[in-house]
């Protein structure tokens, strides 16, 4: 799947101005920058849920926006940043969502439906949660619940919009190997937006870094994350190391800017009166 020279923007207003993209199968992309960058705009146009001003987007050299609607469901899949919190349904339910582009027929048929849920329930690690109401569950258990959603869809192009949000450390780690498994063992193309860029580098073939809506670095993590260009992008100094024991970048700012704050949180602290 590619994206083009695209542009998008609301109102107007451009927010992503001319960027390009390859996911490539068997590879995971990742998409980094400061708020406001144009990450997840850019990710919505792929998925189609955001109209393009300018630029194209293709999957399988053919023009994505010519398949029907139900034909690039069947193919791509996109986890939001935002999703709903559905009420008096079970989780079992819920995940089923990701099955309505391959039902057929006027009673919705879906021979391989059910085993795709129980997948996706057990990638997800919500199996045991099942049964369960989803209005019930905790942030961090609706995440997952909606990550299986899409895991159930069963597509070869994957579309993440901070996947990791909302979950504690484990949880973080357990849906990054997920989603280098994905890549690494079912050939899925993947695009994730992250905003941890250890994350980043840790789970990513190559990784995009946008800011003000443009794509300024594109390439293998080592190469796109650089000190120089991070403390541009982000207006603060970056520091970027290679961990001598994984080999993957590390990303460190500075203490004396954490000096400074605690520094001025001392000179307004209130002074003790002696007994």
């Amino acid at each position: 799947m590619s994206a083009a020279d695209v542009s998008i923007g609301y109102g107007g207003d451009p927010v992503v101005t001319g960027a390009s993209v390859t996911l490539a199968r068997g590879q995971v992309t990742a998409l980094v920058g400061p708020n406001g960058s144009g990450k997840s705009t850019l990710l919505r146009g792929m998925a189609r849920l955001q109209r393009l001003s300018a630029g194209h987007v293709t999957l399988d050299d053919a023009d994505a926006g010519a398949l029907s609607a139900r034909d690039f469901a069947r193919r791509v899949t996109l986890l939001a940043q935002s999703r709903p919190t559905p009420a008096g349904i079970t989780v079992r339910d819920a995940v089923e969502f990701g099955r309505h582009p391959h039902r057929s027929g006027w009673r919705g048929t879906d021979p391989e439906g059910r085993a795709a849920v129980d997948r996706a329930l057990v990638l997800a690690g919500i199996a045991d949660l099942a049964d369960a109401d989803v209005d019930a569950l905790s942030g961090g258990q609706v995440q997952r619940v909606w990550f299986a959603s899409a895991l159930a869809q069963d597509t070869g192009v994957l579309l993440l919009d901070e996947p990791t949000n909302h979950l504690d450390l484990r949880y973080q780690v357990e849906v990054l190997e997920l989603v280098r498994s994905l890549a690494d063992v079912h050939d899925v193309a993947v695009g994730v937006v992250l905003h941890d860029l250890e994350q980043a580098a840790a789970v990513a073939d190559r990784v995009l870094v946008l800011h003000a809506g443009r794509v300024v670095a594109d390439g293998v993590p080592d190469r796109a994350l650089t000190s120089r260009l991070l403390s541009e992008v982000y207006e603060i100094d970056v520091e970027v190391r290679t961990d001598p024991g994984t080999g993957h970048v590390a990303v460190h700012t500075p203490r004396l800017q954490l000096r400074h704050l605690a520094a001025a949180a001392t000179d307004r602290a209130p002074t003790a009166v002696p007994a």
